[in-house]
């Protein structure tokens, strides 16, 4: 795990060089502040890893892979900024840093949220190297996963969820995290079939699995996690007594779950041989992180 530590930091540092120069060549304005922070603000950069090593199976080209997966992490940047807003979640606080609409104001957040949404697209609809069929159905999915389908049906659900007097069950808590969590996942892992044109179905099958197991593992740091690592307030969803499946499985039950999901995942992976080891590695992550 030593040696795969070191790739995902390399990976993330690659990502993080990227996106830096991404932003610069996008000008210095009004928005430009608050966007490099909402961007530029660390983290496992686990989506774009997914991306990248997609895309190294199916030997896509490496400029293509790194401009997807910058886009992703623009697309997830969004989703962390507006998630965090009084009116979502209301988190004052992200990897240890003020969030957007604390350092400046909602309509900031706000406006911040849009743009960079707006320029994850952007990225993917000028993929350099590509095929505009290959574009334009990579397009599609990633509306779908972070649109009413996907990513905002998640967050619809969960502010739904707050607000019922029924507690949701194991079945209504897997929709929800499929949806909110799991969409860009499955996008990020897919990515590299998309791109090429080969079928994803096996690596959809990774993603849903990888997918569910990183947010057991989210309600089990919830519970065990360290503040100051995690950067941000713990045991928030107990004490407002919302659903996770901790509570609903509890914690041995929910660690028994997320190791089966991941040996799902794993063997999901048969098929790609070596190419897929970092794959494999990252679901192994996955439920072994702190943070």
């Amino acid at each position: 795990m030593l040696n795969f530590n070191v790739q995902l930091n390399d990976t993330a540092s690659i990502v993080e060089i990227a996106l830096k120069e991404m932003l610069q060549k996008q000008g210095n304005d009004l928005m430009s502040a608050p966007i490099r922070h909402a961007v530029l603000n660390g983290g496992k950069r686990l989506r774009a890893f997914l991306v990248i090593h997609s895309c190294n199976i199916f030997e896509v080209q490496k400029d293509t892979a790194i401009q997807a997966a910058i886009a992703i992490e623009c697309l997830h940047a969004y989703s962390l900024v507006h998630d965090d807003l009084p009116c979502m979640d209301d988190d004052e606080l992200r990897r240890g840093k003020p969030t957007v609409h604390v350092k400046w104001d909602e309509a900031t957040a706000t406006l911040t949220g849009d743009a960079l949404q707006a320029l994850a697209f952007e990225l993917i609809a000028s993929l350099p190297n590509t095929d505009a069929i290959r574009i334009v159905e990579l397009l599609k999915k990633l509306a779908k996963a972070s649109g009413m389908q996907g990513m905002v049906l998640g967050q619809a659900q969960d502010i739904q969820a707050e607000k019922s007097e029924v507690n949701l069950n194991i079945n209504d808590i897997t929709s929800l995290q499929q949806n909110k969590t799991g969409a860009l996942i499955e996008w990020s892992a897919i990515s590299g079939a998309i791109l090429s044109n080969h079928d994803d179905r096996k690596l959809l099958d990774y993603a849903k699995s990888i997918g569910l197991a990183f947010q057991i593992q989210d309600d089990i740091l919830d519970i065990e996690g360290d503040a100051v690592l995690a950067g941000k307030r713990l045991q928030k969803d107990v004490s407002a007594g919302k659903a996770t499946f901790v509570s609903l499985l509890g914690i041995e039950n929910a660690k028994l779950r997320a190791k089966e999901l991941i040996e799902e995942a794993i063997d999901a992976l048969s098929d790609y041989g070596d190419k897929a080891e970092p794959m494999r590695q990252v679901a192994k992550f996955i439920i072994e992180r702190k943070m």
